[in-house]
């Protein structure tokens, strides 16, 4: 009798063993296994939250099958307590351990809304953004001026202590208006000491946090530029007609402000270069307007014939060679095309028209195009009379 229920309690026993070592084997498939979310959803664990919590709105959400197997599983990786507050984006397909990754691996969200406080060659405005998990893009939530009062959908999103807060530059904006801008960003304390020297600032996105110092954010842009500009010297294509990178970003600059196509700057470089080893003016508008604004804000209107001829350090139409700085702040793609330029015999450029410019190499051809731009202004004048008359 003693035997046969020893056999039975070891039978008992062996099939306990089989069915917990299946259940393990299941547990790990199904933490490790591919979950059941069709589409990316945002996941926000909040400050504090416990693994308990976080588990439960997991399942509810779709991104786990079963919150217990996810703790269990948060448990045996010694993860439980690593949890890290902020929005996460989670993607189709996530397993439990990819999801567990997320919410513990730290670093910045990676879902949810941020702010971009954007600095514009004419404006600059504040954007609340959110990220749209089914198509993993950004879409603009509202957006106003930083002078103006700001909406309640904003004041509401920057009491959340996941919000994310970005500083971009655009390319060619001048480094006054970039410290004056930053002047309204209250998101960031401090104070920019002076306006620092134009073109060394790399108009790029900088990530930030609240209450971040002005100054510090202000030597942070120019670090990036010298580097950029560092490593892009120490690129440059051979017999430039400068001597030092800081006349290359004049250069730079130059280009930067005479075209906002990124495929046509290594040819709008190529003219002035060209200019420059003929010994010929550089003859670009905006060194002048520089001139005469400092970089501080737009001109608002035409060059007059007096300022043409008008002799400053910034009148290209009058001095030799490069004007004494540079004339805003550049981008990588305007510093690349400065020191690798296209080879090209073009002396001449003017608008076409389409938003970007026709090229020659003589001043015959240059004054075809010339007067064929003017013709297009004129058509497109009394096209836009035709229509006032027509309202």
């Amino acid at each position: 009798m003693w035997r046969s229920v020893a056999s039975n309690a070891l039978t008992l026993f062996i099939v306990i063993l089989v069915v917990a070592a299946a259940m393990l084997a299941w547990g790990r498939q199904q933490f490790s296994g591919p979950g059941p979310l069709a589409q990316s959803i945002c996941v926000k664990v909040d400050k504090g939250a416990s693994l308990s919590s976080v588990s439960r709105t997991l399942e509810e959400q779709g991104a786990v099958s079963d919150a217990r197997i996810f703790r269990i599983g948060a448990d045996y990786s010694g993860r439980a307590a690593q949890l890290k507050f902020g929005s996460y984006l989670v993607p189709p397909g996530a397993s439990m351990a990819q999801v567990l990754e997320a919410l513990t691996a730290g670093g910045q969200s990676t879902c949810g809304r941020e702010v971009n406080f954007r600095i514009g060659v004419l404006k600059s405005e504040v954007v609340l953004r959110e990220l749209d998990p089914a198509t993993d893009a950004y879409v603009d939530v509202v957006k106003f001026d930083p002078t103006a009062a700001a909406p309640a959908e904003f004041t509401e999103a920057a009491a959340d202590a996941d919000l994310r807060w970005q500083v971009t530059l655009a390319e060619g904006v001048t480094s006054w208006q970039v410290v004056e801008s930053l002047k309204q960003a209250n998101f960031l304390e401090g104070t920019v000491a002076e306006v620092p020297p134009e073109g060394s600032l790399a108009p790029e996105g900088y990530e930030v946090a609240r209450g971040s110092d002005r100054g510090a954010l202000i030597a942070a842009m120019q670090a990036r530029q010298l580097q950029v500009l560092a490593d892009l010297w120490a690129a440059r294509a051979d017999g430039l007609p400068y001597d030092t990178p800081e006349q290359a970003l004049v250069m730079a600059s130059i280009v930067e402000k005479e075209t906002g196509i990124a495929s046509e700057r290594k040819q709008v470089a190529s003219v002035f270069i060209n200019r420059l080893r003929q010994g010929m003016k550089l003859q670009t508008d905006p060194a002048v307007i520089y001139g005469i604004t400092k970089g501080k804000g737009a001109l608002g209107r035409g060059l007059r014939q007096s300022e043409l001829r008008r002799e400053t350090p910034y009148n290209t139409y009058v001095i030799d060679g490069l004007p004494p700085t540079p004339i805003a702040n550049p981008g990588r793609l305007s510093i690349e095309a400065a020191l690798n330029p296209d080879v090209t015999k073009y002396l001449y450029f003017v608008a076409d028209g389409s938003g970007g410019h026709a090229f020659a190499e003589t001043l015959e051809a240059h004054n075809e195009n010339v007067a064929k731009w003017r013709a297009l202004e004129a058509a497109q004048g009394a096209a836009d009379e035709g229509g006032v008359q027509g309202n």
